[in-house]
Parts: structure tokens; sequence; C-alpha cells
């Protein structure tokens, strides 16, 4: 509690399953039908994917271990870079509440970064690391849990792409309101204000030229409009300029867009929105999604993948042990690691008001003690994280 307390202070200002027996397969198979009765998914906006994914599951407890918000940072970051490195899908940050109330919301709107929960803290550097970087400064507002975030090492994940590439997709974002963008061309300045009214986009084009000897200033102000055939919204994809694209965007919105092959941004139609997973269709890593889950049994109903996590790891000190060699992966939609926090796995289940009666035996298919004979009386779970994944 010190060192949680502590940092507050400074605020304010995956591989497995046994492959064993048949009967051991007929008894996980048995075991994942009566779950599946109890906690079928209640997310409404169900995917459905062909391609597999891994989802790993951590405590935002672990934040509070952390002595200061920049050891906070720090840890935050080693966490989104080893699910970047080993191609993680999607992050489930949970806590440890007794009730299933859905908080994802109001966890995140805490904008001033006072007393703000481990698991909202890590959610916040998650996402923002995950962020291209041409869209953070639209995206995220300034934040004193932020505060650290440059001394990070980037992630360099394939869709976080430099001004010079050109790829097949892109994250773009909508513009925060009236968009101002400078450029200096000659001794001209030209300020161009683009603003959705209803679905025509008007530019406004206001040409100021200085004086070099005694700053004398004249204006001209003409209107142009922008016009391609479709309504659509003028965003941000991080290259030289900004593009048209066929949607019409809230601000603040991030989608992915189909770039094509035509590299002349003044001409052609509008580009394409397109799913989010398209890119992963083709065989492209895409960066992870977060969400929050208020305990571990809403990490299960609340999957958003169509027929939930259909093989389920836990990790302990406390679970089987087998050696890697012995180990084989099964074949899997989508499969969820979880790691513990200080007290372990064991402690979440028994806070749950939803799994009373129930051990990590009945909610995992495979509980493995993944560091057997271990000398330290605690794993850190990003260290953890990595060795596990590795494996």
């Amino acid at each position: 509690m010190g060192k949680k307390q502590k940092r507050e202070t400074e605020q304010n200002d995956v591989s497995a399953a046994n492959g064993g027996s048949e009967s051991q397969e007929k008894h996980r198979k048995k075991k994942r039908k009566n779950r599946e009765k109890v906690e079928e998914p209640q997310n409404e906006a169900v995917l459905a994917t062909d391609v597999p994914t891994v989802t790993i599951a951590v405590p935002g407890s672990i934040i509070d271990n952390a002595q200061s918000l920049e050891l906070a940072t720090r840890l935050a970051g080693q966490l989104a870079r080893a699910a970047t490195i080993f191609r993680i899908d999607e992050i489930v940050v949970f806590d440890n509440k007794s009730a299933s109330e859905d908080t994802s919301t109001e966890i995140m709107e805490n904008d001033s970064g006072e007393n703000e929960s481990g698991a909202a803290f890590l959610i916040r550097i998650l996402k923002y690391l995950e962020t291209p970087q041409y869209l953070r400064k639209s995206l995220f507002p300034k934040h004193n849990s932020l505060r650290f975030v440059g001394l990070l090492p980037p992630l360099d994940a394939p869709h976080h792409l430099r001004k010079h590439e050109w790829a097949s997709y892109r994250e773009v974002g909508a513009y925060d309101g009236l968009h101002l963008i400078a450029e200096l061309q000659c001794s001209e300045f030209c300020i161009v204000f683009q603003h959705e009214l209803g679905h025509l986009s008007i530019s406004f084009l206001v040409s100021q030229l200085v004086s070099h000897a005694g700053g004398h200033k004249s204006a001209g102000i003409t209107r142009e409009k922008v016009d391609r055939g479709s309504d659509g919204t003028l965003v941000d994809v991080g290259l030289s300029k900004n593009v048209m694209i066929d949607e019409v965007l809230e601000p603040g919105i991030r989608v992915t867009v189909e770039m094509g092959t035509n590299r002349n941004l003044d001409a052609g139609p509008p580009r394409k929105v397109v799913p989010s997973s398209r890119p992963r269709e083709e065989g492209m890593y895409w960066g992870y999604k977060v969400r929050y889950a208020s305990n571990i049994s809403s990490v299960f109903k609340n999957c958003p993948y169509q027929g939930g996590y259909d093989h389920r790891i836990g990790t302990s000190e406390h679970g089987s042990i087998i050696n890697s060699s012995e180990l084989t992966l099964p074949s899997f939609r989508h499969l969820l690691i979880a790691f513990g926090g200080l007290a372990g796995l064991e402690e979440c289940v028994e806070e749950d008001e939803n799994l009373k009666g129930k051990n990590v035996h009945d909610i995992f298919d495979l509980y493995l003690n993944t560091c057997p004979h271990q000398g330290s009386r605690t794993i850190r779970t990003e260290r953890l994280q990595e060795d596990d994944i590795l494996e």
C-alpha cells in the first residue's frame, strides 16, 4: 500500500496445452461446454474472424506496485513492447472487483490523472503506445499519466509508418473541429481551415503576404469547394498531404484506410475505409486492441470474438509443471493467456462473485507453472509475460 500511495502522490505532481491422452482432451471439451452455459459472450459487437488470435489478460494491480510514475510508465512500456514483438492481438486489463458492472468508460474519464487507478493508467499507456505517432496528438489530450511516455522506446509496429513509406493500409484520424495546417511556401503563408458543413467539405484559403521591409501585410481570401464526387472527411494519414476518405467521421475517430496503389494524393476517388481486421486477414500484424474488464469473469464474458476464447491458459506458481518439449499447441481460434497479480490468479477467482464455487482449474483448460523452482518469492508479471509467450 505504501508503494501505491507514493506513486499516486507523484502523479498529482503463450504457448501451450497438454498433448496427453484422448481422455484428457475429452475432459477439457466437457469442461468447456459446461462453462459456456454460464459464460456466454455478452459483447454485442462480436467479431467473426477465421484468423487465429492470441489474447493476454493482465491485472491492473501490477501498476500499484510501482514506486514512481516513471517506473510505472516503464513497466507499461515493457508490456506493450513484448505484446508487439510476439504479435499479440488483444490485451485485457482486469480489476479484482467483485461486481461485474461495466466501468470501461468511467475509468478513462479522469482527465486530471489524479488518483487514477492502476488499470486506467495501464490502459492509457498501452493505447497511446499502440497508436501511430502522427495520430497521438489529436487522439490523446495532455494528461499527467503521459508525462514520461517520451522516455519509452518506440514499438515500431508495422502500422507505425514513416512519412516517406507507402503501404497498402494506414491508420487515420479525423480532425477535431477546425483543423489548422500551416505551410510555408516561399514568402507566402498558406493557412487552410477545413470544416464539415453537412455533407459538403469547404476549404477557406487565407493567403498572407509578409513584407520583408517594414512588416506591411496584405491579405486576400478565396473560397474553394473540395468535391471528388462523394461525401467524405479530410484525414491525416501521416503523409505529406492529408487525404479524403469515403466516410464522414466524427472528430477523434480512428479508422483503417485502404491506400491502394495510386500514390497521387490529389487525384482519384476518396480512399476507402475498411475493417481494422483487414490487414490481419492478409497476414500483416496490425497492433493490439486494449479493453477493460472489471473482474476475471468479465475477461471471458465480454470476449469480442464469436464463440469466445476456445482455449484458456492460466499461469501460476501453483500450476502444473510440464516441460516445454512435452507441450503441444492445440488447434484454436482464439487463445487466452491470463497472468495474475501479486496474489496470483487464485485470489482473482476467489473474489469474483460470478465464479462462486469454482476454482482456477474449472475456468482454465491448462494451469501452468512456467517457471518451476523459482528462486524469488514472486516473479514480476511483465517478466513472466515475455517468458511465457516465448515458450
